[in-house]
This record gives structure tokens, sequence and C-alpha cells, in this order.
């Protein structure tokens, strides 16, 4: 009988790391800012998460939003909140660094990993945005990389699960290819039945309304906010047990 699917819940808040440990997913991916695609979670956040937590927690290593063509002064922060991380007790990291020319940046991320050592390291979808993700996997692999997070350069994994199916086949069993982006209950069957992925990533995230009875009016926070100050995206346990219950049956 083949190994059940793992399930990693892409959280950037507490209530949806334990909402998502709550409805059975096996690890998160903790982040801040999804809005942004995400970037380095708080140190609190982990502290809490490590706290109240029994599966393992993945921090993404990014320090911003945008590119991933990053500067020297990025990379000491990525290389410092890795060492953070560590002692902070998580399981793994999640980095991505290109060249300006769209192929991996090997160098450094040679060195994130070996700064990361010995927890586990995950490529990120900076893997999408690169020039010739074949050429991407073998260099990946030769890093020794243990998975890489892809929607098949496509908008979404289930769009591009022909290239997700193709990854998994090109690497053979040496990295772990993880479809993320656009995953739900609804399509989760058929994306592992069509790619043959042994680990799904997705947010479950469903609209958190604010509780606040007095709102200001005329006043914005920020400008990236996708509806208001008074609802955002948090993940929702009923949709991480319909993925989990859904794949037992794959």
């Amino acid at each position: 009988m083949p190994a059940p699917i793992l399930v990693e819940a892409c959280v950037d808040s507490i209530e949806s790391a334990l909402a998502a440990a709550r409805g059975g997913a096996q690890r998160i991916e903790l982040c801040a800012n999804l809005v942004e695609g995400g970037t380095t979670p708080s140190a609190g956040t982990l502290a809490i998460c490590r706290a109240r937590l029994d599966i393992p927690i993945f921090v993404l290593i990014r320090p911003r939003g945008g590119d991933f063509l990053y500067s020297a002064a990025e990379l000491a922060v990525m290389l410092e909140d890795i060492r953070r991380a560590k002692q902070a007790g998580a399981q793994g990291v999640v980095v991505g660094v290109l060249r300006a020319d769209g192929a991996i940046d090997s160098d450094r991320t040679r060195e994130l990993v070996a700064t990361a050592r010995p927890l586990h390291v995950t490529f990120h979808r900076a893997f999408d945005v690169c020039r010739d993700a074949n050429h991407a996997l073998e260099t990946l692999i030769g890093l020794g990389v243990e998975r890489v997070l892809t929607s098949g350069q496509a908008a979404t994994a289930p769009e591009g699960a022909e290239t997700i199916a193709a990854l998994v086949r090109q690497a053979a069993g040496r990295i772990t290819i993880l479809p993320g982006g656009g995953v739900t209950p609804d399509n989760v069957a058929a994306l592992v039945r069509a790619t043959g992925v042994t680990e799904v990533h997705l947010t479950g995230a469903g609209v958190h309304r604010s509780a606040m009875t007095f709102r200001a009016k005329g006043v914005a926070i920020g400008n990236v906010a996708p509806r208001s100050e008074y609802e955002w995206s948090v993940t929702e346990e009923q949709q991480i047990q319909r993925v989990v219950a859904t794949l037992r049956g794959v």
C-alpha cells in the first residue's frame, strides 16, 4: 500500500498554524505577509508555533517581496535569519535565490544550505520564474536541496500539472517535488493522480472578518491589503481536513 500523501500548510499567522494542525496538516511552512508571496516570519510567531505545535515547522527565509535577486546585505539578513530559525527549533527552512539571468544562484544557495544544516531545505517558487526548469532541478539536486516547491512554472499547480509530472520523472527520487499554488480540496486528488507527487502544499485559507465594532472612515493602513483592514485570509481547519480526507483515498 502506498505511503499517504503529506500535506504541508502554508501559513502566515499563529491562528492559521493552529487551524492547519487541527485540520491534520503534517507540516507547516511558516511565513509572514502571504499577500506579498511570503516573507520571513517574526521570532515571536516562530516561538509560539514551536511551543504549541507538534508537527514540523519549515521557516520561509525571504527578506522582502519582489524578485529573488538579492544584494549582499540582503543575503546577510537571510543567513542570520536561518541561524535564528535553527536556534528557535525549526525543522527546516525554505529559500530561493536567482541570478539576474534567471538561473539558480548556485554560490549563494550553497551558502544558505550549508548554514541551514542539519535542517531540511526547500527551494521555493523562485523556481517557477527561473529560465530553465530542467537545468535548475539538476542544479538543486547537486546542491543537496531536499525539495522544490513549484506550480510547474504555471499560474497554479493544476495548470502546471504536466510539467510537475515531468519534473517528478526527472527527479527520480533524488529530490522531492512539492506542488503548490492554487491547490484546493476540490482539485488536490486529481493533481496527485496526474503528477505522482508524494506531498502537497496549500494555504487552505478563507476570509476572516474583524470583530471591530468601531471602524475608522477614510483611513487605509498599508497599500497592499487585498480587501480592507477589517478582513484577512486565515487558514481554515475544515479545508485542511477535506484535503487530508480526500488524499486518504488517492
